[in-house]
């Protein structure tokens, strides 16, 4: 779709100079832009292997870092995951919108690790009155790191100078790739870990989260080849893993036959830390490949937030979408069906649609630019001042959408928190859609609208200027 040129001359202004062009941007193999995709999570950086944890409302998810190995090698390379020492957060209110808070730089807080994947988070309060926050990842295949904060978006550290698991850990056994963790608090406070890669183990975590107090216990997993993950559904451990590669010949389990590399999950009906209390229950997701997406390793995490259960999960449309042909990821959410009281969950599929919006926008509140549905040629840059606050620009002209934003009454000029200078405007709906505004930007910047839209749009904003950066818009009645 292309923007046209209009002349806005024959609009009736205050004193106030608003530019007397419109921005001009094509926007052409956009997932979001032209369609009703609601996948991938963020549309502009390659992410993959997705944990989340609620904090004060909101939802915050992580993930690998996959855009670095793209950046590191090229587009059409195979993901070797080598590059890969960072990770990537964003957030949600609505589950559409996603604010994208940045990376967390793991070489630079463990410069001993090798490399940084798949993590798993995990919160709590505790007696300083602070909630802190523990975040697991892959350190390369070797084993398992953490870093702690008392912000969702930090800053982190790193309270050891080692792996809390690696592959030299006495007690592992056959267990040699401990990797790709997987953690929960239960409802008692104990935290658990499992991690592993053909060899699945179980461990109880000490008081501080740093080490462990128990032995560790096989997860008697069958076919079992990475991707751990714990939740407490109903009072109970339920652990999920990545099922592997093979066709399972000779399958002895109750439950269906489960495709290749599909996802699995076991309960316990006893002690946890029995290993004959584990029981295999049934695959519940595909590998992405069934699906109708590209075959891809498979990595899930199961969430509930504001009473409905989702799935996160990864696929590889937005690498189709630029024509990259190396197998980069990027992280989804569909809905799924978990029954609480029998901890049975029902099965689900990976889909471009993704989930529906569950609150509207309030655009009269001071929202963040980095906040999207859909981007088009922008970049974000990290605010120094700020953990997990970016900035918005465009290297040439970009444009971004807002979705479900709800004008519950006329406004009368809308703010930008910004700085350099350019132009923004502001169209409904669509990129070619009503202009309700169009301001030069010098610094902050207040401007009159245009006109003064009612009831649920989406917003789209064009955004150009070498040196602009923007931070936050609100509009004011």
């Amino acid at each position: 779709m292309i923007i046209t040129l209009l002349a806005l001359s024959a609009l009736t202004f205050s004193s106030e100079k608003h530019p007397s062009e419109q921005l001009t941007v094509e926007i052409h193999d956009s997932l979001k832009f032209g369609c009703d995709y609601h996948n991938p999570l963020l549309d502009h950086i390659y992410t993959a292997d997705p944990t989340a944890v609620e904090h004060e409302g909101r939802l915050y998810v992580y993930g690998t870092n996959d855009q670095q190995q793209c950046d590191e090698v090229h587009p059409d390379s195979a993901n070797t995951y080598e590059h890969i020492n960072s990770l990537v957060m964003m957030s949600t209110r609505d589950m559409v919108n996603w604010t994208y808070h940045g990376q967390i730089h793991t070489k630079q807080l463990a410069p001993w690790i090798i490399a940084s994947w798949a993590p798993s988070v995990c919160s709590r309060r505790e007696e300083d009155g602070q909630t802190h926050f523990y975040l697991y990842y892959s350190n390369s295949g070797f084993g398992t790191g953490v870093l702690t904060s008392t912000s969702p978006v930090g800053p982190w550290t790193s309270p050891l100078d080692h792996s809390i698991v690696d592959s030299k850990t006495p007690g592992l056994g056959d267990c040699t790739v401990p990797f790709d963790p997987g953690v929960v608090i239960d409802d008692e406070g104990n935290g658990w870990l499992a991690f592993g890669a053909g060899k699945a183990r179980l461990a109880r975590l000490s008081k501080d989260m740093l080490a462990f107090d128990s032995p560790f216990v096989t997860l008697p997993a069958p076919y079992h080849f990475e991707a751990n993950e714990l939740n407490v559904i109903g009072g109970r451990l339920v652990y999920t893993y990545n099922l592997d590669w093979t066709d399972k010949e000779g399958w002895k389990e109750k439950a269906a036959v489960p495709t290749r590399c599909s996802m699995g999950y076991m309960l316990p009906d006893g002690d946890p830390l029995d290993e004959k209390s584990w029981h295999y229950q049934d695959y519940y997701i595909k590998n992405p490949g069934e699906d109708g997406f590209d075959y891809s390793n498979n990595h899930t995490h199961l969430h509930k937030y504001e009473g409905k259960w989702y799935i996160f999960h990864h696929t590889m449309i937005l690498k189709n979408a630029k024509h990259h042909k190396g197998g980069y990821r990027n992280i989804s959410v569909d809905e799924i069906t978990v029954d609480e009281a029998t901890q049975h969950i029902s099965f689900a599929h990976a889909t471009n649609k993704g989930v529906s919006q569950i609150h509207t926008v309030n655009p009269f509140e001071q929202q963040e630019m980095e906040a999207t549905f859909a981007t088009h040629r922008i970049c974000f840059e990290e605010d120094s001042t700020t953990c997990g606050n970016m900035l918005v620009k465009s290297d040439d002209v970009g444009a971004i959408k807002v979705k479900g934003v709800e004008f519950s009454r006329k406004g009368k000029s809308l703010e930008f928190v910004a700085s350099g200078k350019g132009q923004i405007d502001v169209h409904l709906d669509n990129p070619d859609g009503e202009l309700i505004a169009s301001t030069f930007i010098n610094g902050d910047t207040s401007t009159s609208l245009l006109s003064k839209p009612k009831g649920i749009h989406d917003l789209i904003f064009i955004i150009s200027g070498e040196t602009l950066k923007v931070d936050k818009w609100k509009f004011n009645f």
